[in-house]
């Protein structure tokens, strides 16, 4: 199995990116955040960790900036249920650590606004990685998320595409708080 790849970066979409290593190009699907960060490299040379999916029609590899972000992606897909690109779709709506708070805080609402995952598949979401995520995160968690959806759907509302919406939240400091403080620095910093 491949667990980490290091090469040269040859194209990205908006889904995945192609990585040359020793003349092989690897297809790697990857969340916006780590997208985000190959696209804003200085270099092309990237180095990801992989969790690479084996089914009966398909070889998939799928990357990550930071080993604590496969870790939560593998524990996504323990649930059963939810497969590789569900939990890939679940990692887009927000920072792991704010999906982390989430869940431990039992906040099932943000979840459902995944494709495909409904309000069951979110309980059993909460159900099942509440306990392995730990005590430790807080029910802040919760309304940090729900801000964050409430300033992209603000974002969306003032005619801006979702994607750009994400795109300038995530550059958005965390110690910014309030839906309306957030969404101001992030319309900042899409006019610039």
């Amino acid at each position: 199995m491949i667990a980490h790849l290091s090469g040269k970066l040859l194209f990205s979409s908006d889904r995945f990116v192609v990585i040359e290593t020793n003349g092989v190009g690897y297809k790697v699907r990857v969340p916006m955040d780590t997208l985000l960060f190959l696209r804003n490299k200085k270099s092309s040379e990237v180095s990801l960790w992989i969790h690479t999916s084996v089914r009966e029609d398909a070889l998939d590899l799928y990357g990550f900036e930071h080993q604590a972000d496969l870790e939560f992606f593998e524990m996504l897909i323990s649930v059963s249920g939810i497969g590789p690109k569900s939990a890939l779709g679940i990692l887009n709506i927000a920072p792991v650590r704010h999906l982390k708070e989430a869940i431990a805080s039992g906040d099932t609402a943000a979840l459902t606004k995944v494709s495909g995952i409904g309000a069951k598949g979110a309980q059993k979401i909460v159900l099942e990685l509440r306990d392995k995520i730990g005590t430790q995160e807080t029910e802040l968690g919760g309304s940090m998320l729900r801000e964050e959806h409430d300033a992209i759907e603000g974002l969306v509302a003032l005619g801006y595409a979702e994607r750009d919406a994400r795109e300038a939240l995530k550059k958005v400091p965390a110690e910014i708080k309030g839906t309306g403080a957030r969404i101001k620095n992030a319309l900042n910093r899409i006019g610039k």
